[in-house]
């Protein structure tokens, strides 16, 4: 009896963490997928879209930078439900002021904001999960939780085509609130509860910038910098890149998107399976990233595309990058209960605010070199360096997270 309970409260943590995901990846993505609607509608011009969508998404990586900080800390402090249940309501509450916004600078103030509470959904609950299930089969219900919760970028081009755009806004705050009620019945870890008797150090970020745990932070981030590269940049930008292409027809960069997270989701099915499979993260990880850095140089060193190839390419970049729930999986295992959710959280957000300094690259090298060139050399440096992070990374198949960070 006592085991059919148990099971029954991990079903319902797995399924309420994917939820959560899936509308916290419902936000992230629904400003690209509605970008140049809202901007227009807000009198935006069309030479100045591109621009202003990049700044607007920069204040939304902020945001996520800040936040992800900001909730690690607290998870590790005060518990990962005290971050699922702020987070969401932030992120909400951001969303539905989100569909109420009549200039460009309030618009970039709750991207800022709704970036801040985005950051705690994922690492809290990849964290929870983790915590929660055997080191054997903990692989399993992380790929459940990123698989299901990365569709919500198919909800959100779905409701961002068929609905005015302040309504697809209003849309995401009214999931997020939904979802507050079904977190009431979630447990906390109890590897968390009884890290909590202790007397450790917790959720102190600067124990972070000790010489081994600071390369190992930063590793965990590098290795998945080309992956916000392709959704960012080479996705979010699809329109210009593909006038550069001599694209037969309009990239659609919403569409792109889309189709992009179908292949992440799939992607992130391959990958957990695979690397449970195998017992092995890291060789999964560098096939996934080989994968990925071949399909951005097919991409870019071919002409004439037309809107169906180039969308079932989208499909191909979301498999080859779907390693990113393998990813989070090894940040969560590479440090102690202390700092775990303190990394788990802060991670993806790192590497989702990278895109700041990926895309000021990108910028001022596509004014010397053009956009082709400028997307090819972004690529060869962004890749290379997480080949590097990933030869840097321990395995952590299988470790044992019952341990803390003296």
């Amino acid at each position: 009896m006592n085991a059919l309970k148990q099971n029954k409260n991990l079903f319902f943590l797995i399924l309420v963490a994917s939820l959560g995901y899936f509308v916290d990846i419902y936000d992230l993505l629904l400003f690209l997928i509605i970008k140049n609607k809202s901007l227009t509608a807000l009198g935006v011009s069309p030479d100045k879209l591109t621009d202003t969508g990049f700044n607007l998404m920069n204040w939304q990586m902020a945001g996520l930078l800040i936040g992800g900080i900001l909730w690690g800390i607290l998870g590790d402090k005060k518990g990962r439900l005290s971050v699922l249940f702020g987070s969401i309501l932030m992120y909400s509450i951001a969303n539905i002021a989100n569909g109420f916004v009549t200039s460009i600078p309030m618009y970039a103030f709750f991207r800022f904001i709704a970036g801040v509470g985005l950051a705690g959904e994922l690492g809290a609950g990849i964290t929870l999960v983790s915590e929660s299930m055997s080191k054997e089969k903990r692989g399993y219900g992380t790929m459940l939780v990123a698989g299901i919760g990365l569709m919500g970028a198919v909800a959100a081009y779905l409701v961002g085509d068929f609905f005015e755009w302040r309504t697809a806004f209003f849309v995401g705050g009214g999931l997020g609130i939904i979802l507050l009620l079904l977190r009431i019945g979630v447990f906390e870890s109890g590897l968390f509860e009884s890290m909590a008797k202790k007397e450790v150090s917790k959720g102190n970020f600067l124990m972070l910038f000790t010489r081994k745990r600071f390369f190992k932070y930063l590793n965990c981030i590098l290795i998945a910098v080309p992956l916000w590269f392709v959704v960012g940049i080479l996705v979010g930008a699809a329109p210009d890149f593909g006038k550069a292409l001599h694209a037969k027809d309009v990239l659609d960069n919403g569409k792109g998107v889309m189709f992009t997270y179908i292949g992440i989701s799939l992607g992130d099915f391959l990958a957990g399976a695979l690397s449970q499979i195998f017992k092995n993260r890291r060789k999964i990880v560098f096939v996934f990233l080989t994968l990925t850095f071949l399909s951005i140089m097919f991409f870019l060193f071919n002409t004439g595309w037309t809107a169906t190839n180039f969308y079932i390419l989208c499909v191909f970049f979301g498999i080859f990058t779907g390693y990113w729930v393998v990813f989070v999986t090894i940040s969560a295992e590479q440090f102690g209960t202390n700092l775990r959710a303190t990394v788990t959280t802060s991670v993806p957000n790192m590497v989702r605010g990278s895109l700041i300094l990926v895309s000021m690259l990108f910028q001022w090298l596509r004014g010397n070199l053009g956009i082709i060139n400028a997307a090819v050399c972004v690529a060869v440096i962004t890749v290379g360096l997480a080949y590097i992070a990933l030869y840097n990374l321990d395995e952590t198949f299988g470790r044992d997270l019952n341990f803390v960070e003296e």
